[in-house]
């Protein structure tokens, strides 16, 4: 299951966030390849975020999925999202960062 925690120094009391959870949403399934059902997408507003000394409009993503995450689609991933929160919320790409973490990409051991 891919999940999405958004979280921006924007309030976003009184804003229709309901276009911003359905883009990302498509957009997660669509460049992932997991049906929309499965993608879960947090956004959190008001967080305290400075970037290059100031308070102006920011935001930070984690992207975690169970496979499906390899560099073309975790740059699509980056533009994808970028492209939506700077057109709905005004937040410039540049002022936009993400980690993306894909939980099969390291193998665990077993200690049995």
């Amino acid at each position: 299951m891919p999940c999405i925690y958004i979280s921006t120094n924007l309030n976003l009391d009184g804003i229709d966030t309901d276009p911003i959870f359905s883009e990302v949403t498509t957009a997660i399934s669509t460049i992932i390849g997991r049906p929309e059902k499965f993608v879960m997408v947090l956004l959190k507003s008001s967080v305290p975020i400075s970037f290059e000394g100031n308070k102006e409009p920011a935001a930070y993503a984690e992207i975690i999925s169970m496979g499906g995450i390899n560099k073309e689609v975790k740059r699509k991933l980056i533009a994808t999202i970028g492209t939506i929160l700077q057109s709905k919320l005004a937040i410039p790409r540049t002022r936009f960062f993400v980690k993306v973490f894909d939980t099969t990409a390291f193998p665990t051991q077993s200690k049995i």
